[in-house]
């Protein structure tokens, strides 16, 4: 990556691939342990703490297709996606099947990708299935920084990733809620 001139405190400009321009990238250190909790909303769902990247690209037509392009080659599947756009660039924040992989891929061709810690919970696909998560944690004083789902309005379960103020007191929040025998 070709640094450029220090950006605001923390952070440092890069020139990123797949597009070009600049951004800022913000370093999270230390190991993602992947924990395997039992959610509040089904016995049977599996809540994770998983890694998160967020590439940061272009926003020009085909710069999206050469990212999946480049994972499907790598045999690296997409389990959640979102993105987000400003003028210039768009962030995609997704959380795939080999986070290490798929980092060591984007950094190979120079793009600007940010690891982060979030939650994936399989949830029922109910009426107040979201509320009972949003609910749970705010009692419990942790903050949803964002999130993103999605389901099959023919599915029971529906995937929801979560980006939250303190992972590990989620899940411990969330693992309460589990009906016991």
């Amino acid at each position: 990556m070709k640094a450029g001139p220090l950006g605001p405190a923390g952070t440092v400009k890069f020139d990123f691939a797949f597009g070009g321009g600049l951004a800022h990238r913000r370093v999270v250190t230390g190991p993602i342990p992947l924990i395997a909790m039992q959610s509040n909303l089904n016995p049977d769902s599996i809540m994770q703490i998983v890694t998160q990247l967020a590439v940061f690209l272009e926003n020009k037509p085909g710069t999206l297709a050469r990212v999946c392009d480049a994972l499907g080659e790598a045999e690296i599947n997409i389990l959640a996606m979102t993105t987000s756009d400003t003028v210039d660039h768009t962030v995609v924040r997704m959380v795939v099947s080999d986070p290490r992989r798929a980092l060591f891929l984007f950094e190979e061709r120079n793009v600007l990708v940010v690891e982060t810690e979030v939650l994936m919970l399989d949830a029922d696909n109910r009426p107040g299935g979201l509320a009972d998560v949003a609910s749970t944690l705010a009692t419990g004083k942790v903050n949803i920084d964002y999130l993103y789902c999605a389901t099959s309005p023919r599915t029971k379960h529906g995937i929801i990733v979560m980006r939250v103020s303190d992972a590990r007191r989620a899940l411990e929040l969330l693992q309460q809620q589990v009906p016991t025998d």
